[in-house]
């Protein structure tokens, strides 16, 4: 998948843990671990914006677009 989701990363700057970003963004625990270990297909705008307003981060920061090799032009 060419979008990484660099979530894990970005807590670990901010030193918190994925229990504290749960009950911050208010999303359920299951639901931010699929997101941390990028295995999520899709994220609502609204929780982009809840996880940067706690992390203090830009959309950016968290999400990476990486070409695919197999997706290269000829």
């Amino acid at each position: 998948m060419p979008i990484i989701v660099n979530l894990d990363v970005v807590m670990a700057k901010r030193k918190i843990s994925l229990s504290d970003l749960s009950e911050k963004v208010d999303i359920s625990l299951a639901n931010l671990s699929i997101l941390k270990n990028n295995k999520a297909k899709a994220i609502r705008f609204s929780t982009l914006e809840s996880i940067c307003r706690v992390l203090d981060c830009q959309p950016g920061d968290i999400l990476e677009y990486k070409a695919d090799l197999n997706d290269a032009a000829p």
